[in-house]
């Protein structure tokens, strides 16, 4: 077995560092008499479609045989309100400066109270899709919540006998289960805006007056990723794919980006049928950082519906709908209406059937790493040919905000903002991060790339330019030159972005860095100093800077 859901009676005193006050908490409302298991994904699925405010859609699900639905199962549609966006504000994490535990534990110990007269649903998945990394996971969540428990089903892997015994041959991992209670409909008198409670060390998450589906699927990926740097991994919010040569080359590359960075798109990218090319996942993997293989940690595809119009062939693998609208056809059918109509950030949950040449594991170590930024400094491309400032300028990856979240107020989404590694859901020291993507690039000669996929300057990059780019670096055609002064960093020469290096150019560049640098000085204090970085990271940096 990977993770540990059963104890030894004397296993189960004070000093075992797997239990803690908020754990047993939270783990012990799953064994309550208002508590029901939800053992199949057809009996989530029913229960879903007869939730309150449910629209049953009569598009059909595609293949659903094979996802364990019934042949008649149809796409369902569910819309949350106001809110149809993740909030990093109502996260708070066990161990940073100034979280109070004993307060969070009464927290706890009240939401659990006040879900009593409620008919409360158990459901269990697993996460990470190949035996060298399964972790099994359990949600909690109230009666009229149903579509959020049938999306986390479907969005991680149910249990199906197929994956029991992969799971139970599958690498031991010295940690205890994952567990999520969700209250959507609780909100704290202190968190009248919600509350996502993580705590980490013992892979336990309350989540309080948070309806959006999003924050379970991304509140259960903060404990998995957490679970797997503890045990060797580098984890990944991105995208990786692998590039299959005729004449035997293989290709590897892993993109990481915020929502709406184009990760996905560079992802399932097939440049027109030219390559047999294999995909991971667009959004949630691990790398071992010992021995270089990555794994996909969901079997499905959380993706927003923006780009898909109603009649768009891909609409045809939805599972799940959020925050989108409906409307009749000319034949009077129920059909979803798209493209953000309604409100932004549609989004809905694929069938693992979208990506037919999908894989859950990836042998091969990755080739090349890509951090997808919005900083309208950077040319579309640059190679970075170090390896202590690669991993540098993921851990300042500078991007802007997206629909995806919901933001607090007087809070500027057009913004530069940074997100080290693309991943927000960090609930570990930054420099674990820091310390395995520098290895990749220092001890396995992973290349590093940045990609602009915003503005240059003040002009909007075509995504076809990317993935131009993208397909070039792939099959080697790429021709780098080097970027102004710069003794690390190489660009290609694309027409209409070439960069002039004038003293406002320059003056860009020096902003551009000064905006790192303060990020970084920033984290020698903030949270207590949690996440500061060696100081080498700050000197590439100045070098950086005396380059121009």
């Amino acid at each position: 077995m990977s993770t540990i859901t059963n104890y030894k009676p004397e296993d189960l005193t004070k000093s075992n560092h797997l239990i803690d006050c908020l754990r047993t908490t939270i783990e012990t409302a799953f064994y309550g008499n208002n508590v029901v298991r939800v053992n199949s994904i057809s009996e989530a699925y029913k229960l879903a479609k007869d939730s309150p405010g449910t629209i049953v859609t009569d598009m059909p699900v595609y293949r659903p045989e094979e996802l364990g639905l019934s042949t008649d199962s149809k796409i369902l549609l569910f819309n949350d309100g106001a809110v149809t966006g993740r909030f990093a504000g109502a996260r708070v994490i066990i161990g940073e400066q100034n979280v109070n535990e004993s307060e969070m534990a009464t927290i706890a110990r009240e939401a659990v109270y006040q879900s009593r007269y409620k008919k409360l649903y158990h459901a269990q998945v697993v996460i990470g899709l190949h035996p060298d990394f399964m972790v099994r996971a359990h949600l909690l969540i109230p009666e009229t919540h149903e579509n959020i428990m049938y999306s986390w089903l479907l969005n991680f892997q149910y249990l199906t006998q197929e994956y029991m015994r992969m799971y139970k041959d599958s690498k031991e991992y010295p940690e205890g289960d994952l567990y999520v209670f969700s209250d959507p409909d609780y909100l704290p008198p202190s968190h009248p805006d919600g509350l996502a409670l993580f705590n980490p060390e013992h892979n336990t998450a309350l989540l309080l007056g948070m309806r959006y589906f999003g924050e379970h699927k991304k509140g259960t990926l903060t404990l998995a990723w957490g679970l797997a740097n503890r045990n060797g991994f580098a984890s990944c919010h991105g995208g990786m794919k692998r590039y299959n040569f005729n004449d035997g080359r293989k290709y590897t590359m892993g993109v990481f980006g915020l929502s709406g960075s184009g990760k996905s798109t560079l992802t399932h990218e097939k440049h027109d049928d030219k390559y047999d090319i294999t995909i991971l996942h667009d959004d949630a993997y691990i790398i071992s950082t010992k021995e270089g293989y990555s794994v996909a940690l969901e079997p499905s595809y959380f993706d927003k519906t923006q780009d898909y119009p109603t009649a768009h062939p891909s609409n045809k693998y939805l599972l799940t709908v959020q925050n989108c609208g409906v409307t009749l056809d000319d034949e009077g059918r129920k059909v979803i209406v798209t493209e953000d109509i309604r409100n932004g950030n549609g989004r809905a949950v694929k069938s693992k059937l979208w990506a037919e040449n999908r894989v859950n594991k990836i042998d091969e170590p990755v080739d090349a790493i890509a951090w997808l930024m919005k900083d309208a400094t950077l040319p579309p491309v640059i190679k970075i040919n170090n390896s202590i400032l690669a991993s540098v300028m993921g851990a300042t990856l500078a991007t802007k905000r997206s629909t995806a979240e919901k933001l607090a107020k007087n809070v500027d989404m057009n913004a530069l903002v940074i997100e080290p590694y693309a991943n927000p859901f960090r609930t570990y020291p930054l420099k674990d991060d820091y310390d395995k993507f520098k290895a990749l690039f220092q001890d396995r000669n992973v290349d590093c790339y940045i990609f602009n996929t915003g503005h240059f300057i003040d002009r909007k990059i075509p995504k076809e330019v990317t993935l131009k780019i993208l397909e070039d670096i792939a099959t080697g055609e790429a021709k780098f030159k080097k970027l102004g002064n710069f003794v690390d960093l190489e660009t290609i020469d694309i027409e209409g972005f070439t960069p002039e290096f004038d003293e406002k150019y320059k003056e860009m560049w020096l902003n551009s860095i000064a905006y790192r640098k303060e990020f970084i000085k920033h984290m020698e204090s903030f949270k207590g100093g949690r996440d500061k970085l060696p100081e080498e990271a700050l000197n590439q940096l100045i070098r950086l800077e005396d380059q121009i």
